[in-house]
């Protein structure tokens, strides 16, 4: 159903060709071999992710800490890191009831996440928690051109991967509660859904894609049910419901549970039920889009309350929007998926667009579309009031800048036999001690999907070694041979950490874990996560992820409005994408700033590998 989706999009408006796309292209560096076997076999197969260490991660802990701590914390660091894990100590009974519960799990880590990121977190999910995916714009700029499976598995270096999220992703819904969400999976239930939601002028309608003897309807058949919802809605003065899902999730699940009538009930299951749901767009204007950002802020947020902020569900699992200009992308809920498999599923989009299709009509008549009603009392109207200046705000606040960079890209740093991933990990951290003159916790996003169920983890990007390359650099007592054998201790460090991360070992997670089951326990919380030290490295100042595209998407990184800057970048042969985004409540961040010292870092980097080139 999604190749044929995909297929509307260009029934009457073409994709520009492959040469004439750039690509933006923005999770690590690897190469995923796809193979044929159906995409859920081997999920049997796969490992449980382990519990490491605790030595391990206790010296891993303190080796994260010398960086962004001053000397003497670290010594009191020291200090109560082994007091924690002493023979017979606190540190060894949270590990073994860790390794208790691990034992009742598929999967400890994503179970951690889930309760304290995915469920817990209780900020709007727009900007700060979806995965919004620019994708190359298709050519048409009109409404006529606007309307118009089975994946195979995944392998590693020849391991397999966990292929769940993929399952996850349709027919998925985020259910918003009063303390913790919830997400329901409709295609796992019987009788799965049959139909799709249309959203038009912030009007929602339901579209029977499958006829009664289970044949799916052609793209032909869906592009008539297009046409239908746009020349029959000229309706604009119904209250916009969408908007609802911008809030954040204590008044949105309070609204949510005040809608209780029938009418509303049976609307509101026929969007979550829903396969996805497909966002018809207003065009945004464009004469103020200065920094080529206009495609990114549509998906991530629709532009606002007087665009297409309400035409919207934002907890669904998957959100098709195209708009009338041609823009178009995927807004998708990061419970269910990562940013990798996201962009698998848009490259698998983008892909299917230029395959025909080989199937004549059913004979059967087509279901007509059927628009949604909503029973919108005086309360809830005052709600959506709420929701559009809160969303008009929160899009006030979003920092957003994206960087082509074509000096040089992935080919010329492999001829100097350096990590084109690590490289530019280390050219961020230059471009922020420069302007802020500091060393600062950073994270980069990892996958664990060798491991069943795995999701993303969190490597701690700041080391020893890159904290002394970044001070070196511009040091003109330093030599450019020692700035060089110190980015390459770095680079070496990087690689070395991303490896552990993905083979199990993530500190973070497990440092975290150790905290909690200490609270589960009823034990006296240990000094160690008491501790200014604690709170430092968990308060990082960028979280940076490279997300790969082969078809010239570009992914948006989620904000945390309580922390600093968040990356997404790719590489590319001859050149990198970088995306960049903060919030505007931190007076003292701003991305077009640090985008530049990036690119000036990313300069300065070339030319010392030129001035003091390395032996052959």
């Amino acid at each position: 159903m999604l190749r044929i989706f995909s297929r509307i999009m260009v029934k009457l408006g073409k994709m520009n060709p492959p040469d004439q796309v750039r690509s933006y292209q923005l999770v690590k560096p690897v190469r995923v071999i796809l193979i044929s076997d159906r995409y859920l076999n081997q999920q049997k197969g796969l490992p449980r992710v382990p519990v490491p260490p605790l030595r391990k991660t206790c010296e891993g802990y303190l080796s994260a800490l010398e960086p962004i701590i001053e000397e003497d914390e670290w010594k009191r660091a020291k200090q109560l890191v082994e007091a924690f894990m002493k023979t017979g100590g606190v540190g060894e009974e949270v590990q073994r009831s860790l390794e208790r519960k691990a034992c009742n799990t598929d999967n400890w880590t994503t179970d951690l996440w889930g309760k304290l990121e995915y469920f817990g977190n209780r900020r709007p999910v727009v900007i700060n928690a979806n995965v919004p995916i620019a994708c190359p714009r298709l050519d048409f700029r009109d409404k006529q051109g606007q309307i118009s499976e089975t994946l195979p598995a995944e392998n590693l270096g020849g391991k397999p991967l966990c292929m769940e999220q993929y399952s996850q992703l349709l027919s998925t819904c985020r259910i918003p509660g009063l303390e913790r969400d919830s997400v329901v999976f409709h295609a796992k239930i019987g009788n799965p859904p049959k139909h799709i939601t249309v959203v038009y002028n912030s009007q929602f309608f339901v579209v029977e894609v499958y006829h009664n003897d289970g044949t799916p309807l052609t793209v032909d058949q869906l592009c008539v049910q297009m046409e239908s919802i746009c020349t029959s809605t000229s309706e604009t003065n119904t209250e916009p419901v969408g908007i609802l899902t911008t809030l954040d999730r204590d008044s949105w699940s309070k609204a949510y549970l005040s809608m209780k009538d029938q009418t509303n009930k049976e609307s509101l299951s026929a969007i979550e039920r829903s396969i996805f749901t497909l966002c018809l767009d207003r065009a945004i204007p464009r004469e103020s889009d200065k920094y080529g950002t206009c495609d990114f802020h549509l998906i991530t947020h629709g532009r606002g309350s007087q665009w297409n902020s309400a035409n919207r569900w934002f907890d669904k699992s998957l959100q098709i929007i195209v708009a009338e200009d041609g823009s178009w992308g995927l807004n998708l809920i990061h419970i269910v998926a990562d940013g990798t498999v996201s962009m698998a599923l848009t490259d698998y989009l983008v892909a299917s667009m230029k395959k025909p299709e080989m199937r004549q009509a059913s004979i059967l008549p087509l279901p007509m579309p059927q628009k949604l009603h909503f029973d919108v009392t005086p309360d809830i109207k005052e709600i959506i009031e709420q929701a559009k200046r809160s969303m008009d705000r929160n899009i006030q606040n979003f920092d957003l800048s994206v960087m082509v960079f074509d000096h040089f890209g992935k080919n010329y740093l492999k001829a100097h036999n350096m990590s084109p991933d690590a490289f530019i990990q280390m050219a961020i951290q230059l471009a922020y001690y420069r302007m802020n003159k500091q060393v600062c916790a950073s994270y980069e996003a990892v996958s664990q999907r060798m491991f069943r169920r795995g999701r993303v983890s969190l490597l701690l990007s700041t080391t020893s070694v890159s904290a002394a390359f970044v001070k070196a650099f511009d040091d003109p007592q330093k030599q450019n041979t020692e700035k060089i054998d110190l980015l390459e201790k770095a680079i070496k460090t990087h690689k070395e950490n991303i490896k552990a991360v993905i083979g199990g070992h993530d500190i973070v997670a497990h440092i975290i874990a150790l905290r909690l089951q200490a609270v589960e326990n009823k034990l006296p919380m240990p000094d160690i996560f008491r501790d200014i030290s604690y709170k430092k490295i968990l308060n990082y100042q960028f979280a940076a992820s490279q997300v790969t595209s082969n078809t010239g998407s570009v992914a948006v990184h989620q904000v945390d409005d309580n922390s600093g800057y968040s990356l997404c970048y790719s590489v590319h042969n001859s050149h990198f994408i970088i995306e960049m985004a903060t919030s505007n409540t931190h007076k003292r961040l701003n991305t077009r700033h640090l985008i530049q010292n990036m690119k000036d870092a990313l300069l300065d980097m070339r030319a010392l590998l030129e001035q003091a080139p390395r032996a052959t």
